[in-house]
């Protein structure tokens, strides 16, 4: 037995020896976390995620610190249920005669009419009309009439949709548009959560046996009082940490909610409006566009170059021309091209993609690289607090039993003995729970959870948590200029027709044009707007006329409607053959129309440069066709340049006649009349110029993309401070042509891209990110070919009210008023962010170390620890739960961003925070250790109970330190750390209940945490000695620290060193 013994203590100091060895041999933290717990900002590999997962050694609370961390394993599961939902999909809809062979035999399923739907006034069963859609069942479809006969079986019209009075009937027969979604956890999981602290239960167990012992040695209720303290303070924890988890549950859940809410438009009661797509029903009249998202399965009515991408339900990449012949639409596809209108069918659950979405389980957000870091700085403190809370445990018991040996022996035990040792066990399982830092991951949820609540009010979605933080790093800006710089409010400003170029922004104006321009050539004009639009002039329910499309589309027809007056449909007695809806890559839409007298005619309107060059003609005051000479195409082009120096957006309108309509064919790319050239108002946003102002002091560079004409994109450009001196600007076709060196040289210099396409906005961000590593890019978008871009940037940021549901679903952040200024806020956001956790671990270093090192010294120098495991655990929920709301919850402040971004893969404790750190700590050590040494003379305390006054004194002091420290932390540099102290409420609440709960257990709790009351005398000398923090913090400050490479950064800040990808 004895050799036993021996051998298995052997293992355990060569355990010990190894954790040691393997802290000692780290060559530096940094390039331990650099090593094991970095990951991408976006799109981090499964390979990066399992390693930092394996590299957390010591976790106290597996189920608490993982919490928002994804499980890798049921993401997996997820994947697999999807491929095998899109592979059943795929045999429905491309092998549908075998599906149907093996699947149904062959047999036609019977659906029955029930009374109710017969009450109703349907005509078709639920679960027969969502199969004819989801089977793609086109011989049902005929049996039922096709789509005019589904209509008239769910009561719904064409041209008036459904009767909004019938919203709760439908949803009660076919549906509502939800799917079944996994339910919210209550409070009491929090708190379950909150107990499966594994040195929580240890420390209870400690507590009963505690109880136990004492009761028999000392009776009740005296017996009780330790082990019941302990108690207390473990339930405490647990409620605190419980009820601040699930706030943030509620606002992520809140957030969540945002991130779902997608309108779509519909005709009901006979008018077009714009409702949720969780208020969808069965009948409803959809209107989709390009980069839609559809909302339920449906049923083409009619529509123009329609082509869905259904790779999100069948896995087939290539997409599928939808038509009268193909008329099946299916929830959760997406419209990659055309436009349409549509019948709903089915919704929610009656859906393949309601099904599918009900099995899967929220796969959880991917972690953040400052919650991994974090991850790596607890794993690193943990392992050090480890071999601490042994060694004091092994000091003390070590101590005990020599005193032991040396009194009474070592062969009489008694119930007190027992009682000493379970209370140094419980001490040193306390110093883990300090020790580890469980609260530093956590914190950045925290810290994440409030900044995304903030920007959720100031009009930014934050759909990723990462990219809170790494907005704050961002060096480069890549902003669309439409709707993003400017209102997104256009009006036809001036117009050229007929080589007259005249304003048009009254009514006197437009009566102006109408006298100098022939009937012929008006006729022209306003068949080419009103024919090739997809905006629409529609009533609403109170009969006033509304346009809808996008702005440029609403402006151009606005203005036509305006010049036709009372001369209703005189210019549309055209039948559209053929729509080429608009797109960003050819920079134009076209579309063909059988006139009246038997011919046809295209009309194409797009970029100025673009439609010119496809002209060789031109139009006449009289209405003529004449040729497009050189000198006049040169007169022309003086024009578009000139309304584009005055900021207008230029379009030009022109037509080409033809005989034969060929099957399929595009829109011609030469022969064409110039008919007009639109200048279109946009102006710039309020604020804008401010908010690149202080873009450039926050050393964040903006650079324009736009699809605008070069002089425009400079004018606006300039108007809105963009366009320096020593910065240029380049058109798309220019920048595609540079080869790799020239475009590595020319980069940085690169402020405006004009004449841009999608692609060349991929390229832009891909080539910053690869030649220009150290800067963190975020780019803006709207269109579906944005989305690129937008995913490959480090951060996207899509528009709220122009973007694409397809934008949307590819960005981190969406920005719900489309507004320039609101990015600045999220950097702004970002940055606070990563500062308020630098400062919490920079107060939590401070008391890991404080804590760590007295009891040890304590325990070598005295043989007992001065802070017992009641104290302990109130000073762990100060400085985490409670330190990390106070901390982690600041607001930006302006000078936020008159300093340098943050870096890349530079080191997240800096040498301030080190500098901070150790000095504040070495004067807490210096004034605990002498009051632990010499108080009682120092202070001249006598008297039986001295020593409880001295360890309370200490307890006492030791937590004014944190006060006031925590304090000293809202600023790491700046001296004035009370500026803005008033307006954070948070910050007040916290101070005053930590200060007040301490005096209660001081004078009242003593007996629970075994301290006495202290005099007015000690008071002042606790306050005193930990309000002195402040001046050791006004000291440290002045020591000159090395901050970077940034020799003079603006306002006396030093640059801020970052987190990977941060």
């Amino acid at each position: 037995m004895p050799e036993m013994e021996r051998v298995a203590g052997a293992g355990w100091w060569a355990r010990l020896r190894r954790r040691l060895k393997e802290i000692a041999e780290m060559e530096s933290l940094d390039s331990y976390l650099r090593d094991n717990f970095e990951v991408p900002p976006k799109n981090p590999s499964e390979e990066a995620q399992r390693r930092w997962r394996k590299a957390v050694g010591i976790v106290k609370n597996r189920r608490r610190r993982f919490r928002m961390v994804p499980d890798l394993d049921r993401r997996s599961e997820d994947k697999a249920k999807v491929r095998s939902a899109q592979e059943k999909i795929r045999l429905t809809l491309y092998v549908q005669q075998v599906a149907f062979t093996f699947i149904d035999g062959l047999k036609n399923k019977e659906y029955r009419l029930t009374e109710d739907i017969i009450e109703a006034g349907f005509s078709i069963n639920p679960d027969e009309l969502a199969s004819i859609t989801s089977k793609h069942d086109l011989k049902a479809l005929k049996m039922h009439g096709g789509v005019d006969g589904i209509s008239r079986k769910i009561r719904s019209t064409f041209d008036r949709g459904i009767d909004a009075s019938d919203l709760g009937t439908r949803q009660n027969i076919y549906g509502v548009n939800r799917y079944v979604e996994k339910s919210s956890r209550s409070f009491w999981m929090f708190v379950w959560d909150a107990l499966q602290d594994m040195t929580l239960i240890i420390l209870m167990v400690c507590a009963l046996l505690s109880a136990a012992v004492g009761l028999a040695s000392e009776g009740w209720p005296k017996g009780m009082y330790d082990g019941l303290g302990i108690i207390l303070s473990i339930f405490l924890v647990v409620i605190v940490t419980a009820v601040s988890d699930y706030k943030q549950s509620l606002q992520f859940k809140d957030l969540d909610k945002e991130k779902k809410k997608i309108f779509i438009h519909v005709t009901r009661d006979g008018y077009q409006q714009k409702i949720s797509i969780y208020d969808l029903v069965v009948g409803d009249i959809v209107h989709l566009a390009i980069g839609d998202q559809v909302p339920a399965d449906g049923l083409y009515i009619h529509g123009y170059s329609l082509l869905i991408d259904e790779s999100s339900l069948s896995g087939e990449s290539d997409p599928v021309y939808v038509s009268h012949g193909k008329p099946f639409i299916l929830a959760g596809t997406k419209v990659q091209d055309g436009s349409a209108k549509m019948i709903v069918t089915a919704v929610g659950m009656r859906t393949e993609w309601g099904r599918l979405m009900s099995t899967l389980s929220e796969g959880g957000e991917d972690e953040t690289p400052l919650q991994v870091k974090l991850n790596g700085v607890a794993t690193i403190i943990g392992k050090i607090g480890l071999v601490f809370a042994v060694l004091t445990f092994i000091v003390l018991l070590v101590r005990f039993l020599i005193e032991k040996g040396m009194t009474v022996g070592l062969l009489k035990w008694s119930s007190t003995d027992a009682l000493t040792i379970v209370n140094y066990f419980a001490t040193a399982v306390t110093i883990i729970v300090v020790a580890v830092p469980e609260g530093l991951p956590l914190a950045v949820t925290l810290s994440l959870a409030f900044a995304m609540k903030k920007l959720m009010n100031d009009k930014a979605l934050v759909r990723h948590l990462s990219a809170c933080e790494t907005m704050g790093s961002a060096v480069s800006i890549c902003t669309d200029k439409t709707g993003t710089l400017t209102t997104n409010h256009m009006v036809v400003d001036k117009i050229w027709i007929a080589d007259v170029s005249k304003s048009v922004t009254s009514n006197n104006s437009l009566e102006d044009l109408n006298s100098v321009v022939s009937s012929n050539t008006l006729r022209l004009l306003l068949q080419g707007i009103f024919e090739n639009t997809s905006a629409e002039a529609v009533k609403d329910k109170d009969g006033k006329q509304t346009v809808l499309g996008t702005p440029t589309e609403r402006a151009i027809l606005e203005f036509g409607l305006s010049m036709e007056g009372d001369r209703d449909d005189e210019y549309r007695t055209c039948t559209k053959v053929k729509v080429e809806p608009f797109n960003s890559v050819k920079k134009m839409m076209s579309v063909l129309v059988s006139l009246p007298n038997g011919t046809s005619r295209w009309f194409c309107k797009g970029a100025s440069e673009i439609i010119l060059q496809m002209c060789d003609m031109v139009i006449d005051d009289d209405g003529n066709d004449i040729p497009l000479s050189e000198a006049h195409r040169k007169n022309i082009l003086d024009t578009i340049n000139s309304f584009a120096s005055e900021t207008l957006r230029t379009l030009c309108l022109a037509y080409k006649e033809v005989d034969d309509i060929a099957d399929n064919a595009d829109s011609p790319s030469s022969g064409f009349t110039l008919v007009a050239i639109f200048g279109i108002k946009d102006p710039v946003r309020p604020g804008v110029k401010d908010a690149v102002k202080t873009c450039l002091s926050a050393g964040i560079t903006v650079r324009m993309v736009t699809g605008d004409n070069i002089n425009t994109a400079k004018a606006i450009a300039k108007e809105c401070g963009i366009l320096t001196d020593d910065s240029k600007a380049i058109e798309g076709p220019e920048f595609r042509s540079m080869g790799l060196e020239e475009m590595k040289k020319r980069l940085p210099n690169i402020q405006v891209m004009a004449r841009s396409s999608p692609l060349d906005k991929h390229t832009l961000v891909t080539n910053f990110r690869g030649m220009l590593s150290h800067e963190v890019v975020a780019v803006t978008g709207d269109g579906t070919n944005d989305a690129p871009a937008l995913h490959e940037a480090d951060i996207g940021l899509a528009m709220g009210i122009a973007g694409t549901e397809v934008a949307k679903e590819s960005a981190d952040v969406i920005v719900l008023d489309d507004n320039f200024a609101t990015i600045i806020n999220v950097a702004r956001w970002g940055r606070a962010v990563y500062i308020n956790i630098q400062k919490f671990v920079q107060f939590q270093l401070t008391v890991n170390i404080v804590a760590l090192v007295i009891n040890f010294v304590s325990a070598c120098v005295t043989g007992s620890a001065p802070l017992t495991a009641v104290q302990l655990l109130w000073v762990n929920m100060i400085m985490d739960t409670l330190g990390a709301l106070a901390l982690a919850t600041e607001p930006p402040n302006d000078e936020m961003m008159k300093r340098p971004p943050v870096g890349r893969g530079e080191s997240f404790i800096t040498k301030v925070m080190w500098r901070n750190i150790m000095g504040q700590s070495l004067y807490q050590l210096v004034v605990l250790g002498a009051l632990m040494l010499g108080g009682e003379r120092l202070l001249n305390i006598k008297g039986a109970d001295s020593k409880s006054i001295i360890n309370t004194l200490i307890f006492n002091t030791f937590v004014f330190c944190q006060v006031f420290n925590e304090i000293n932390s809202r600023e790491m540099q700046k001296i004035n750390i009370f500026r803005g102290i008033i307006s954070n409420w948070i910050f007040i609440a916290i101070i005053t209940v930590t200060v007040s709960f301490q005096v209660v257990i001081i004078e009242f709790l003593g007996v629970f945490a075994s301290t006495v009351p202290l005099n007015w005398h000690l008071w002042l000398v606790s306050v005193g000695l930990g309000s002195f923090s402040l001046i050791v913090g006004v000291i440290l400050k002045c020591i000159p620290v090395e901050s970077g490479e940034n020799t003079a950064p603006p306002n006396g800040y030093s640059p801020l060193p970052s987190g990977p990808g941060v």
